[in-house]
């Protein structure tokens, strides 16, 4: 068998364990639609230059369209962000039920066990993504199709680099108790540095300074500046840049790191 047919038989054995409790995909789903309802009308009161990221305050609200173009793909990095490092508990459950040790002794790709589940893992937030967008236009986002074909590109890149991270981590030390904090100590913060729920140029010069690190910063950037019909600026070459960068050096970190531990 070759690499793209394991992996191909491992997302299909994934995707059935998905669908016959499909109802969690709509349940995970759940923060970032409480989020959007409860939290969103807040930004509508921002002034229009806050929310684009200009210094200029001005005296009227940015408005509701304003509002949603921006916090919709805050919110679709959050999903990205929670749907995808948290993954690692089902790999922890299938070592200790026996899952890895029997695929290890099958001629299967030992990387395709990981890049399987990461396919499934794609497949699943996409659909999320699309769901919170159709939710977000119920609200008054009004974006451009293009601009929502590029945020689920960069979620695709995003969910393919912290999902291979998370089941490499999560099968290197084969405990929730360890991995859970592991995961809240790191999402936590670059949520927080990310600009997700306000924009970070509210905050002061030592605070943005910090939130540059943060690689999800210029991924939100990008995508919010596509929400606002702008695809060529530098802004969204950094993003493009930042996401792809992310998305092969978490891969190439993942695989080496389960490749290892299937030795």
């Amino acid at each position: 068998m070759t690499f793209i047919d394991d992996t191909l038989t491992v997302f299909r054995r994934q995707w059935r364990l998905s669908m016959r409790n499909p109802a969690w995909v709509l349940i995970a789903l759940m923060q970032p639609v409480l989020y959007l309802a409860l939290f969103g009308p807040l930004l509508t009161r921002l002034p229009a230059g806050v929310l684009s990221g200009g210094a200029s305050a001005g005296t009227g609200g940015g408005g509701t369209a304003a509002a949603y173009k921006f916090f919709v793909p805050g919110l679709l990095i959050q999903l990205g962000l929670f749907g995808s490092t948290f993954v690692g508990f089902a790999i922890i459950s299938d070592w200790r039920s026996g899952v890895i040790e029997r695929f290890r002794v099958t001629p299967v790709s030992r990387l395709a066990i990981m890049a399987g589940r990461v396919l499934r893992d794609v497949v699943v937030l996409v659909v999320q993504a699309v769901i919170l967008v159709l939710v977000g236009t119920a609200f008054g986002l009004r974006a451009p199709v293009t601009a929502v074909l590029v945020s689920l590109g960069f979620i695709v890149l995003v969910a393919l680099g912290l999902a291979s991270v998370s089941y490499a981590t999560a099968l290197a030390l084969k405990s929730e108790d360890a991995f859970a904090p592991l995961v809240n100590s790191v999402v936590v913060p670059l949520m927080l540095l990310s600009g997700i729920m306000l924009p970070m140029t509210l905050g002061p010069g030592w605070l943005q300074g910090i939130a540059r690190v943060s690689p999800f910063r210029y991924i939100i950037d990008a995508m919010r500046e596509a929400f606002t019909g702008t695809y060529g600026g530098t802004i969204m070459l950094e993003g493009v840049a930042v996401a792809v960068g992310l998305a092969i050096a978490c891969m190439w970190l993942g695989s080496r790191a389960f490749l290892r531990e299937n030795t």
